[in-house]
């Protein structure tokens, strides 16, 4: 990347390794949505079969995600035996229920949220190369010891996967403060975008996962993903750093392009905690990003189950099909990002209705897809449609809450973040003991039903807030040291005003004595 002969440019580079390193986070964090399908003993028939009339059987072949539960319909011996014998074939399954599978799906948020604001600072004060890059390297190497853990007992894997949500909390606020120092505000819904190589990490995980399992066992799926991971932080480490300043091969005319088109930078430490916490328009994109992050994960985290319990399908089929939603979540978040750019860039739309119009697409319109999901019923083809739609569609956040962080205030982009996380993390396990309790032992189409209303609802009333009470308008306290100076200044001046004013007072007291002294 020497002067004048760059082949990319250095926020090229840097986008296409947020891109691959929040692939990457995703992988690390949802291989075991679609393993837990393999990791379990199956069950005969799927809801869709025993609901709908199609008579669905499941071939021992085909893996499955349930323990054998007792079933209303087993009406003669042959059919109980006929589940014994299934059970027998999978000795080297684990025989959790529901219940057991939301807690290890669940677990990888117990503390996601601890460490949200704690990544924050800590990218302020080591830089945003270190944390996010250790935080994926971590996660994957506590990745590689997850099987052997696993065949010990179902707590030692959900201690792992607490500490992978833990270790992984760091990485999201961690990028928000790379992001105010290297792209200036016309180009930031584009390039959030990269946020969203999440959704290809989730698109290629899903059928990796379920092509690895098929030729190999559960255990693989760990292991891949883990080495990926660890490849990836070996490119990090050379090829990115914390600010254009620290680049050793970036151009001059990127340099400057860059530096002259960022606001003031605050690089003072002291955080405006009060200013922050008591924030109107932070709080009212906090309640966005939350019902938006309700309705994702659910959607991410339940497809697989949701379509092998109901609709009946494979660990291949419903891998492809879990994974194919989230290539269009990337696509149409680089393109809503794109549009919001020009939007911006022609004075067609200002930044908050740019803000406004995305969170509308990630959550009001994702609410009614959802929705549209939860009645699809016995229609496996409307399933589909309505999942990867709604999917699809929450690509925009790109440009909407996560972008909205940056604009409220980019000196503390990183931190409030972090707060937000702090916050909405919290969907990521809350939602997985919801489905937990209302499908345990009881998978039905009702039951999903209810899991997808509950979501669609959270989607849209937080969408509706947004719409008519955010903004995307820089907060004041933004520049605090700034103002804070500028009033120490200010309080100066007077006292400079005051004290030439007492000096002048005693300078006449004085005159006038030795006038008298002298008459």
């Amino acid at each position: 990347m020497g002067k004048g002969k760059n082949c990319l440019s250095c926020r090229t580079v840097l986008w296409i390794l947020v891109f691959c390193g929040f692939g990457m986070n995703y992988m690390l964090r949802i291989n075991l949505n679609l393993a837990i399908v393999a990791m379990v003993v199956p069950r005969l028939q799927s809801a869709a079969s025993l609901q709908c009339g199609t008579q669905k059987n499941i071939s021992h072949t085909t893996i499955f995600t349930t323990t054998i539960a007792p079933s209303q319909n087993v009406k003669d011996q042959r059919m109980i035996n006929s589940r014994i014998s299934s059970i027998s074939q999978f000795e080297d399954r684990f025989q959790w229920n529901e219940y057991e599978q939301s807690l290890a799906l669940g677990s990888y948020y117990w503390l996601h949220w601890l460490s949200q604001l704690p990544g924050g600072l800590l990218a302020r004060r080591y830089g945003t190369k270190v944390i996010f890059g250790w935080a994926n390297l971590i996660t994957a190497l506590l990745g590689l010891i997850i099987p052997v853990a696993t065949s010990y007992h179902l707590s030692a894997l959900i201690f792992l996967r607490v500490i992978q949500g833990l270790v992984a909390g760091v990485s999201w606020p961690a990028m928000h403060g790379m992001t105010a120092k290297w792209i200036p505000p016309q180009e930031r819904s584009k390039f959030v975008s990269s946020y969203l190589g999440s959704s290809v990490g989730a698109a290629i995980t899903y059928p990796l996962c379920a092509l690895v399992i098929s030729w190999f066992d559960w255990q693989s799926a760990f292991y891949v993903t883990s080495i990926l991971g660890i490849i990836w932080f070996c490119f990090w480490q050379f090829l990115v750093f914390d600010s254009p300043d620290q680049h050793p091969r970036i151009s001059m005319t990127e340099r400057s392009y860059i530096l002259e088109n960022l606001s003031e930078t605050n690089q003072e430490k002291k955080i405006p905690w009060k200013a922050i916490v008591t924030s109107g328009p932070l709080w009212i994109v906090i309640v966005a990003h939350f019902g938006g992050s309700w309705g994702f994960l659910t959607m991410m985290t339940q497809a697989p189950s949701y379509f092998n319990y109901i609709h009946g399908w494979d660990v291949n089929a419903a891998g492809v099909l879990s994974g194919l939603p989230h290539i269009l979540r990337m696509m149409f978040s680089y393109g809503f990002g794109v549009l919001g750019d020009w939007l911006l860039r022609t004075k067609r739309m200002s930044l908050t209705n740019v803000r406004k119009l995305a969170t509308f697409m990630c959550t009001i319109l994702q609410g009614f897809l959802t929705l549209g999901l939860s009645y699809s019923g016995c229609f496996s083809t409307l399933a589909i449609i309505f999942m990867m739609t709604g999917t699809a569609v929450n690509g925009a956040v790109s440009a909407g809450t996560l972008a909205a962080l940056v604009d409220l205030s980019s000196n503390y982009a990183s931190v409030i973040l972090g707060f937000c996380n702090l916050i909405t993390a919290a969907a990521g396990y809350i939602s997985p003991f919801v489905v937990g309790l209302l499908t345990n032992n009881n998978q039905t189409i009702e039951r999903w039903r209810l899991v997808f209303i509950i979501s669609a609802i959270l989607l849209i009333l937080s969408g509706i807030i947004f719409i008519l009470f955010g903004t995307s308008v820089e907060q004041s306290w933004n520049n605090y040291r700034s103002e804070e100076r500028e009033e120490n200044a200010e309080e100066m001046k007077k006292l400079r005003s005051k004290s030439n004013l007492q000096n002048h007072v005693n300078e006449k007291e004085q005159l006038s004595k030795r006038n008298e002294e002298k008459a």
